[in-house]
C-alpha cells in the first residue's frame, strides 16, 4: 500500500483523558468531545478507548456521529451538541441518544415521536445563548421556550448549556458575562420548576484555566487529543496551565525516491524553488490530497533519521519533495514524520498551524 500513515496512541488517549479528570476533580463529569471523527482521530476507537477509561459522556455533532457510535458498542451517553435535523428524531430516540434543543420544533417532533413510543420521560439538554450569537435559546425566549417544555409530558430537562466564546482570554469581560448570563438562564428554569441535573459552559479552554465555569460537566475537545491551548491575556501575556497532556497523533511517509540535483536546478511546479546548492531530494507519496497544506511549501519541514528537512517547492496533489542534503544517510524507504517527534526533533499542528495561518483544530 502507498506509504502514508497516521498512528493514534489509545494509551497516550486515555492518559490525558485521566489528566483532565484528575484536573476537574471527581464532582465534575468530563463529556468527551468526539465529533469531527474525534478530531481526526477515528471517533469509533477513541471512544472505544475513552469508555474503557471510565468516560461516561461523549458530544458529537450530529445524529449521524452518535448512530456511528452506538453501531459500534459504545454504552456510555452521547450528547448531539447542535441536536438533530428533521425527521431523525425515530434514530435518536432508537439509539438512545441525547438531544440538544433550543427551538420549538425540536421539542415538538421529539414529544410527537415518544408518544407514538415510549412515552417518555427522555431526557434533553437546552442549550442557551448567552452571548456568541449562534444557537441557543435567546434570553427575549426563554420564558416562552420552557413554558412549552413543561408541556412536553414526554420530555425532561436533564441538562442546560451554553459555549463561551473566548474562554482562552483570560481577563476577558465576556466570558464573565456569559456566565452571568447563564447563571440567570438556570434561575429562571428553576422558577419554572426544573432541575436540570447536569450544567456545562467549559470548553478546553476554561477546563485548562477558569475553573470557577466548570459547573458539574465540561467538554474538552482538543486538549485530550494533547494539545493544551495557551491561554492569554488582553494585554497578551501568555500563560499555559501545567497540564501534562500528550500528543495522540503521528503522521509519517516514506522515501520513495533520491534525487543529487546541481544548484541552481528548479524543483517541482513552476520551478518554484531553486537549488542554492548541490542538494539531495527525497520524494515523498504525500501531499494535499491527503491533507499537506499547499501553504507548507518552501516553508514547512519534517524529521528524516532524527534531522529536520525542509520542504522544498509546491506541495503538490500526492508527491512532496524535501531536502535531505543534511540528513547522514539518508535512503529510500526512510520513514519521514510530518506530525510528531524523533529524538529532540519535533513537529506539531501548533507548526502547521502558524505556517499556515490557522488553528490546530483545522491542521
Amino acid at each position: 500500500m502507498r506509504p502514508t500513515w497516521s498512528e493514534v496512541s489509545l494509551s497516550r488517549l486515555r492518559h490525558n483523558f485521566r489528566v483532565v479528570q484528575e484536573h476537574v476533580g471527581a464532582g465534575v463529569t468530563v463529556c468527551a468531545v468526539v465529533k469531527g471523527d474525534a478530531y481526526g482521530h477515528g471517533a469509533v476507537e477513541c471512544a472505544r478507548a475513552l469508555e474503557a477509561e471510565g468516560a461516561t459522556w461523549f458530544g458529537v455533532t450530529s445524529t449521524e456521529e452518535g448512530v456511528a457510535l452506538r453501531e459500534a458498542g459504545v454504552h456510555a451517553r452521547i450528547l448531539l451538541m447542535t441536536s438533530y435535523w428533521r425527521g431523525e428524531e425515530q434514530d435518536v430516540i432508537r439509539y438512545q441518544l441525547t438531544p440538544t434543543v433550543w427551538e420549538w420544533w425540536q421539542v415538538g417532533a421529539l414529544e410527537a415521536e415518544l408518544n407514538k413510543r415510549i412515552g417518555g420521560p427522555f431526557p434533553v439538554h437546552v442549550k442557551v445563548d448567552t452571548g456568541m450569537a449562534r444557537l441557543g435559546v435567546p434570553d427575549f425566549y426563554m420564558n416562552l421556550f420552557l413554558r412549552r417544555l413543561k408541556a412536553a409530558k414526554a420530555i425532561v430537562l436533564e441538562g442546560m448549556f451554553s459555549h463561551l466564546a473566548s474562554a482562552e482570554v483570560l481577563d476577558a469581560r465576556d466570558a464573565e458575562a456569559q456566565a452571568t448570563r447563564f447563571a440567570e438562564f438556570d434561575e429562571l428554569a428553576r422558577e419554572h420548576g426544573f432541575a436540570p441535573a447536569y450544567l456545562h459552559l467549559a470548553n478546553s479552554a476554561a477546563v485548562e484555566g477558569r475553573p470557577a465555569l466548570w459547573r458539574n460537566m465540561v467538554r474538552p475537545g482538543m486538549v485530550l487529543y494533547g494539545y493544551a491551548l495557551p491561554l492569554t491575556t488582553t494585554q497578551g501575556k501568555e500563560w499555559l496551565p501545567p497540564l501534562p497532556v500528550e500528543h495522540v497523533l503521528t503522521w509519517k511517509t516514506r522515501i520513495i525516491s533520491l534525487k543529487d540535483l546541481p544548484e541552481g536546478q528548479g524543483v517541482g511546479y513552476k520551478g518554484a524553488f531553486v537549488t542554492q546548492r548541490p542538494t539531495k531530494l527525497a520524494i515523498l507519496p504525500v501531499g494535499y490530497a491527503d491533507g499537506l497544506s499547499r501553504h507548507l511549501s518552501s516553508r514547512g519541514r519534517m524529521i528524516v533519521r532524527g534531522h529536520y528537512a525542509p520542504i522544498v517547492g509546491i506541495v503538490s496533489m500526492d508527491i512532496t519533495t524535501i531536502d535531505v542534503s543534511d540528513v547522514p544517510g539518508a535512503a529510500v524507504g526512510d520513514e519521514v514524520t510530518i506530525l510528531g517527534a524523533e529524538g529532540e526533533a519535533s513537529v506539531d499542528a501548533w507548526e502547521h498551524a502558524r505556517l499556515r495561518g490557522t488553528i490546530p483544530y483545522e491542521v
